[in-house]
């Protein structure tokens, strides 16, 4: 079955899992994401105060008020699309950019399908709160370009760039948060870089936006030394505070590429300032799996190019490709069982659970 997600098409290589596995139709998918395929060129818990009586007592009746778990098909255990997202471009541009209006079709499709967003910083988390019977999709944006964001003469954000096209969405949707979304910005080019590209960040943050690291210069990690490395990721880090109030929390690996050693892209320190990531993203090519997975790698979540559309024949591991992946097999999927104090899946998924998390479980 072909799935269109907007008004036109843009071409794009295919996003090649990691073992090299051929996918011939959605029902052979692996059923678990694969690990990052390489760019071409390139809390719950509270504040720990105490629960008074009448705390208690609201929090009984809330969940008291949600669907059985069984009903909504909750299974807090499936996999999550993390969406990779680049520039718009009026022709499409390459393989990872889309038009304004193809960008409208996906947001509009993964409404209409029951996802809606939430931050990378919440899924690393493990703080997923959404309505029963709902998905999360993360959204998440490289390179902090022009057509990313940008301001008016009057203050006001341009429409016609991503976050003026998530903000007019999520105007006409109240249960579609529109700055549940993750920009991962290139300080040394910050959109479009001039004057005034330092305040786009701080306004970016302001409106509820989360920043991560992308490198300071877009540098291929792989190829720089540890020292560099640490230079690279430290100097966003220190920027993005200073400007927004707000460390980094997330990194989106430039190509993909993981430094040589891998530990650096998790933490380090440069210039007397430390970074810590409670996530990493690579590129492809597959969603990833739920924080409540024993198997979850934060520090390798891989993501799905965003594609318009897919024909049915060959898989290209875009976005179209995996959503009709989720629709052909929807116990793939993560869904909320609304409360976020428990993890709720399919008893027969148990031995899938994190044992960290055993005190939360609510199989069914």
């Amino acid at each position: 079955m072909a799935l269109a997600l907007a008004v036109s098409a843009c071409g794009g290589q295919p996003d090649e899992p990691g073992d090299g596995a051929v996918v011939t139709d959605p029902d052979t998918a692996p059923a678990t994401p694969e690990d990052a395929a390489t760019e071409e060129a390139g809390a719950a818990s509270g504040d720990g105060a105490e629960a008074t009586g009448e705390d208690a007592e609201g929090a009984t009746e809330a969940a008291a008020d949600l669907p059985d778990p069984a009903e909504v098909g909750a299974n807090e255990l499936g996999q999550i699309p993390v969406l990779m997202y680049h520039r718009l471009l009026p022709g499409g541009g390459g393989d990872y950019d889309l038009t304004a209006d193809e960008f409208r079709g996906e947001l509009q499709y993964l409404y209409d399908h029951g996802y809606r967003p939430v931050r990378m910083a919440d899924v690393a988390a493990g703080t997923i709160d959404l309505p029963a019977g709902t998905s999360p999709v993360v959204l998440t944006f490289d390179d902090s370009t022009r057509e990313q964001f940008a301001l008016d003469e009057q203050g006001e954000v341009d429409p016609e760039t991503k976050v003026g096209i998530l903000e007019a969405f999520g105007s006409r949707h109240d249960d579609w948060d529109a700055t549940a979304a993750s920009f991962y910005v290139i300080t040394s080019s910050l959109f479009g870089g001039g004057q005034g590209s330092e305040q786009l960040l701080t306004a970016l943050a302001e409106r509820g936006y989360e920043i991560g690291n992308h490198t300071h210069t877009h540098r291929n990690l792989g190829q720089a030394s540890a020292q560099e490395v640490q230079e690279e990721l430290a100097t966003t880090s220190r920027m993005v505070e200073e400007l927004t109030g707000q460390p980094t929390t997330t990194l989106s690996l430039p190509f993909g590429v993981r430094p040589q050693d891998p530990a650096l892209a998790g933490a380090g320190e440069a210039d007397g300032h430390r970074y810590e990531h409670t996530a990493v993203l690579l590129v492809g090519s597959g969603p990833a799996l739920s924080p409540f997975d024993a198997d979850f790698e934060p520090l390798g979540v891989p993501r799905i190019r965003s594609s318009p559309s897919w024909d049915g024949g060959e898989p290209d591991y875009g976005s179209a490709f995996w959503l009709q992946v989720f629709e052909d097999h929807p116990d793939r999927r993560y869904v909320s069982d609304g409360d976020p104090a428990t993890i709720s899946f399919p008893a027969e998924l148990e031995d899938q659970l994190d044992p960290a998390h055993a005190e939360r479980a609510n199989p069914y």
